[in-house]
């Protein structure tokens, strides 16, 4: 049985039990320590999270270390991706939390399942707020890294809050954007659009009627045998030992049907290319979802990227503080964990040390 964790609370959060068990797809370093914390968002929401430390770090100024907010992919929990990161992080001598999302795993809100592109991007922002305030942390020097889905809230953030430094998206979707067209543009029509709004009407009228939440299901499984590759690629992770988490919506029965209504009118890069401060665009060569982070690229800089069919190595696009950084031969679920030993983990420590 795991052993449980009482989270401390203030009068802005509510009493939680998370599980205080080494639970991570991922072992425990050595070179780390770990502690599970607990803050809240303006909404009043508690969020869980996973707090690791370096055991030693060159980086720390006036007894305080530089400090990273990483949280997704999309679906995850931080016993996954999020986690991997930011133990990855602390080793190289950063502060590093990572925390599930605002009805997701051990973090609080009700119904659970559900997305938002406010209150989730107002996640990163509280984890901002934590940090800010924890003695160890130097609250100049805080940056975020959002992995997949969490990757566009990640660059929202940043274009909302200037406490935040740096900012690294890994593996980008842009959660607006593909709800609203679909993968490649293969749903972009006014027709398809209020086809989509009429369903998801439907469903809140079903769902309120049954008093429960319709979900739409995790990643498919078994896969058919003319599943997409990049599906067969999201199978390898979440439904296999490699990064199956019983607390995680992709492994198990997904989102509720309704989840993600509001990404359909609220778009999450509106205001990118007001972003000040570095941003760090990371995306695998062959990953079906690099066109979000050519997206985003354009957005920030006004610059359309211009990618050769094959690469031969690494390739940065650069323009002022803004990069894309496309990872030869990795696909989208390759940044998930080392497990294809192709996550630029050197190039994301200099961009922080750099930039924090």
């Amino acid at each position: 049985m795991a052993a449980i964790f009482m989270a401390s609370c203030s009068k802005h959060q509510t009493t939680m039990q998370l599980t205080q068990q080494w639970d991570k797809t991922f072992p425990l370093s050595d070179k780390v320590e770990h502690r599970k914390v607990t803050f809240h968002n303006r909404y009043g929401i508690t969020l869980a999270a996973d707090l690791y430390s370096p055991q030693n770090s060159v980086y720390k100024q006036n007894g305080k270390l530089p400090a990273i907010a990483v949280s997704g992919p999309f679906g995850a929990v931080k016993e996954q991706s999020s986690g991997l990161y930011a133990q990855h992080l602390a080793e190289r001598g950063f502060l590093a939390l990572a925390f599930d999302p605002s009805f997701t795993g051990e973090s609080g809100g009700e119904p659970r399942r559900m997305a938002s592109p406010d209150i989730n991007t107002e996640d990163f922002l509280a984890a901002v707020d934590f940090l800010s305030n924890l003695p160890e942390a130097d609250a100049e020097r805080i940056g975020i890294v959002g992995i997949c889905g969490f990757g566009g809230m990640a660059v929202n953030a940043a274009a909302l809050d200037p406490r935040i430094k740096a900012t690294v998206a890994v593996t980008m979707y842009d959660m607006s954007k593909v709800n609203v067209e679909g993968y490649f543009q293969s749903e972009n029509t006014p027709e398809q659009r209020l086809e989509k709004k009429r369903a998801l009407a439907a469903q809140r009228t079903e769902d309120y009627r049954s008093g429960t939440y319709k979900r739409a299901g995790g990643v498919i499984d078994p896969l058919p045998d003319d599943a997409p590759w990049f599906v067969k690629d999201y199978h390898s992770y979440y439904k296999c030992p490699r990064g199956y988490h019983e607390r995680s919506g992709n492994s198990t029965d997904g989102w509720n049907v309704i989840g993600c209504q509001s990404f359909l009118n609220q778009p999450l890069l509106a205001w990118a290319h007001e972003i000040q401060s570095p941003v760090l665009l990371v995306h695998g060569e062959r990953a079906h979802s690099r066109y979000f982070s050519e997206y985003a690229f354009e957005k920030m800089t006004g610059i359309k990227p211009a990618i050769p069919d094959t690469l031969s190595s690494d390739l940065s696009i650069t323009d002022d503080n803004k990069e894309l950084y496309i990872v030869k031969g990795a696909s989208h679920v390759d940044l998930y964990d080392d497990v294809a030993g192709v996550i630029p983990y050197d190039k994301i420590e200099s961009f922080f040390c750099t930039n924090l």
